[in-house]
C-alpha cells in the first residue's frame, strides 16, 4: 500500500514539475533542449539504431495488441456482471496511473522540446505577417528551383528505391549542414522505414518520429519525389525540433544545402507546395499563373500526388487527421495541421533576411 501511495506521489510530482518547467522557454532551451535532450536522444540512437528494423513500431504494434486485449476482456466480464464499484474503482485508478506514466516518459524522453524558445530564435528570423511581395518573390524562387531540377531530378529518381540511398542521402545533407551550423550535427544515425507503411499511406502520414525509442521512422511507399524531404524532416525531429513547422525548416536547411539534387528538387516542390494556399489567399489568379509555368513533369508530380492521395482516401484517415490536429495544438501548435505549412513565415524571413532561399 505504501509503495503505491508513494509510486502516485512520485507521478503526480513529476507531471507537476514537467508541466511547471514547461512555462519556461528560456530554460526548457537551454537545460533540456540543448542539453539533457542532447545526450539522451543520442542514448536512444545508439541503443535502437543499430537494429534494422522499427523498434518502435514494434512497441506501438504491442501496445496495440495489448489494448484490445484488455478492451476484450473488460467487455466479457460486463457480459458475465462481474464488475463492481470496486472493479472500476481500480480500473480506473490504473488507466490514470498509465496516462502519467506516459505523459511523464514523453516529455522526458522529448515532448519538453515543444515548449523551447526554437529554430527562428536561434537562426534570428524576424517573424511576422507575410507581405504579399515577399511572398511572391519566394514563390517565384522555388518555381525556378524545381523547374531548373525537374530534368535531372527525374532522370535519377530510381535511386530513392534504395533506402540505403535516401537514408544516407539525408545524414549527408545533415552533415553538410552542420559544417556551418554545429547545432544541426546529427551523430548516431537511427533513421528507418516504417514497418507500417502501407498502412501509413491509408491513415495520411509519410513518417513519424517515436519519442519512445529515439527512433525516426519515413513511409517508404509514398511517392518517391517526397522521401528525401521526409527523410530530413524527421531527423529534424531527432534533433530536437518537435513543432512541425520547425521540423520542416531543419528539414529544408539541410536538403538545401544537399549537392544531391534528388534531395533539392524534394525540399523545394515541398515548400512550393506550402506555400500555395498562402499565395491562393494573396492573389489566386497569380496562383494559377504560377502553376501553368511549372514544368510538364512537376505539374505531373502534383497529378501522382493528388491521385496517390484519392487513391487511399478513406473515412478512418478523416478521423485520424482530425485526432492528430488535436494532438498538435494540445502541443503548443495552435493551427494543428496548418502548423506544417507555417514553414512558409521562417522561409520568407530568411529571404528577407539574406535575399536567398
Amino acid at each position: 500500500m505504501k509503495k503505491r501511495r508513494f509510486s502516485w506521489i512520485l507521478l503526480l510530482l513529476l507531471a507537476l514539475s514537467i508541466k511547471l518547467f514547461s512555462l519556461f522557454p528560456d530554460a526548457v532551451e537551454k537545460y533540456y533542449s540543448q542539453g539533457l535532450y542532447v545526450g539522451l536522444s543520442r542514448f536512444w540512437r545508439i541503443l535502437f539504431g543499430w537494429a534494422p528494423f522499427s523498434v518502435g513500431d514494434l512497441l506501438y504494434g504491442t501496445l496495440i495488441i495489448w489494448i484490445l486485449i484488455t478492451v476484450i476482456r473488460v467487455i466479457k466480464k460486463i457480459r458475465k456482471k462481474q464488475t463492481d464499484r470496486s472493479y472500476w474503482k481500480n480500473l480506473l485508478a490504473n488507466s490514470i496511473r498509465l496516462a502519467l506514466v506516459v505523459y511523464v516518459t514523453f516529455n522526458l524522453f522529448w515532448g519538453l522540446n515543444y515548449n523551447r524558445k526554437g529554430i527562428a530564435w536561434q537562426l534570428e528570423l524576424e517573424t511576422g505577417p507575410m507581405e504579399k511581395q515577399d511572398l511572391v518573390a519566394v514563390m517565384l524562387l522555388l518555381r525556378d528551383k524545381v523547374n531548373s531540377l525537374d530534368t535531372v531530378a527525374h532522370q535519377r529518381r530510381g535511386a530513392i528505391d534504395s533506402k540505403r540511398y535516401l537514408f544516407d542521402g539525408a545524414v549527408t545533407a545533415y552533415k553538410q549542414l552542420a559544417i556551418s551550423d554545429k547545432r544541426f550535427a546529427y551523430p548516431s544515425v537511427s533513421l528507418k522505414p516504417s514497418l507500417f507503411s502501407y498502412l501509413g499511406n491509408y491513415l495520411g502520414y509519410t513518417g513519424y518520429y517515436n519519442p519512445f525509442t529515439g527512433e525516426a521512422q519515413v513511409n517508404t511507399t509514398v511517392p518517391l519525389f517526397i522521401q528525401p524531404f521526409t527523410s530530413c524532416h524527421e531527423i529534424g525531429h531527432q534533433l530536437g525540433y518537435a513543432k512541425e513547422n520547425e521540423a520542416n525548416f531543419a528539414g529544408y536547411l539541410a536538403a538545401s544545402v544537399s549537392t544531391d539534387t534528388l534531395f533539392q528538387y524534394s525540399v523545394y516542390f515541398d515548400l512550393y507546395s506550402y506555400g500555395r494556399p498562402y499565395l491562393y489567399y494573396q492573389d489566386s489568379m497569380l496562383l494559377k499563373k504560377l502553376d501553368s509555368s511549372l514544368n510538364k513533369g512537376v505539374r505531373n508530380d502534383f497529378r501522382e500526388l493528388k491521385k496517390f492521395a484519392e487513391k487511399h482516401a478513406n473515412p478512418i484517415e478523416v478521423v485520424i487527421d482530425k485526432l492528430y490536429g488535436q494532438y498538435l495544438k494540445a502541443n503548443e501548435q495552435p493551427d494543428g495541421k496548418v502548423t506544417y505549412g507555417k514553414v512558409m513565415v521562417w522561409l520568407v524571413a530568411r529571404y528577407k533576411k539574406n535575399l536567398k532561399i
